[in-house]
């Protein structure tokens, strides 16, 4: 990716919280796209590695906030979001009015509207946006971006987007961003289960796996997941792109979202036991692509 100097729009200062397996990657492309960006992150290696890619590290998060114009923050969950936006010396405590507040963490849409609400409040304009494509996604900058709040806010952060992701999609009011996640969540997890059972089929049947999956990724069974994923599943590999951890909790937002909004939905919360279970069975720290483990078990298969 080139370096452009002079990033498009007003933006040109980014205060970045949340440095982890997504958000180091997001904040150097921010970098390399030209932008000034302020990083924070409790980890000490995370913040090191930004200010390799040329960003500058903060102590604080309010030493990131200032006299930022936009504030990125991916965070593992809603609690931490609550606590690094809303809590004493948070965001919206050091963060001066106009700023654009985007968080884009996977947590409940309860808790971005919460947010929403108390940056209303202090005059700071906020946008609920989780990504989707994983850690090779943050890598590429082509991530998908499901955004919820107003629409002038989405248009000023759309500049900010395009070095992120690809597909970036206005998805409805705050919170919105997150049902969406949270619908996301659950496809992927459900086609990683069924991934998983044809990969056991096939080599309890005797068949091999490579060339089976390579066919079916070919026809009306393709899928990303197979496209992504499938040489590492068969070799069992399971570095972690997007830990058993996170979805696990993804998969508690879906179920409930589909309980507040009174729908029922069978398949995902089969699947969120599946989840569950390859955590108890000490996979959180895995990709979710381990979840094949589980299904292994199941059918007395496991190593």
């Amino acid at each position: 990716m080139t370096v452009n100097t002079s990033p498009p729009g007003a933006v040109k200062k980014i205060g970045f919280i949340g440095l982890g397996i997504m958000g180091s990657h997001m904040a150097a492309n921010l970098i390399r796209a030209g932008y000034d960006v302020t990083g924070y992150d409790v980890v000490p290696a995370s913040v090191d590695r930004l200010l390799q890619a040329g960003g500058k590290p903060a102590p604080s998060i309010a030493e990131a906030v200032a006299g930022a114009e936009v504030v990125i923050t991916m965070l593992p969950d809603s609690p931490q979001v609550s606590e690094v936006v809303l809590g004493p010396g948070g965001v919206l405590e050091s963060a001066a009015p106009g700023v654009l507040l985007v968080d884009m963490s996977s947590i409940a849409p309860e808790t971005s509207i919460a947010v929403a609400t108390a940056g209303t409040e202090k005059g700071v304009r906020v946008l609920d946006a989780p990504v989707s494509g994983g850690e090779q996604g943050a890598i590429k900058a082509s991530l998908s971006i499901m955004v919820g709040g107003s629409a002038e806010d989405f248009a000023a952060a759309q500049p900010v987007f395009e070095h992120l992701g690809r597909t970036i999609v206005h998805v409805g009011g705050h919170g919105a961003g997150q049902t969406v996640k949270a619908a996301n969540q659950l496809m992927v997890a459900g086609i990683i289960a069924l991934v998983s059972e044809a990969i056991v089929l096939l080599e309890a049947s005797g068949v091999d796996g490579e060339r089976a999956l390579e066919v079916l990724a070919g026809g009306l069974a393709g899928n990303r997941i197979l496209d992504l994923k499938s040489e590492s599943m068969l070799a069992r590999r399971f570095e972690p792109g997007f830990r058993i951890d996170l979805h696990h909790k993804d998969m508690g937002i879906a179920l409930a979202s589909a309980r507040a909004a009174g729908v029922s939905l069978p398949v995902t919360g089969v699947v969120a036991q599946l989840v569950a279970a390859a955590r108890a069975t000490g996979h959180g720290s895995d990709d979710h692509s381990a979840l094949l483990t589980v299904i292994e078990q199941l059918s007395g298969r496991s190593a």
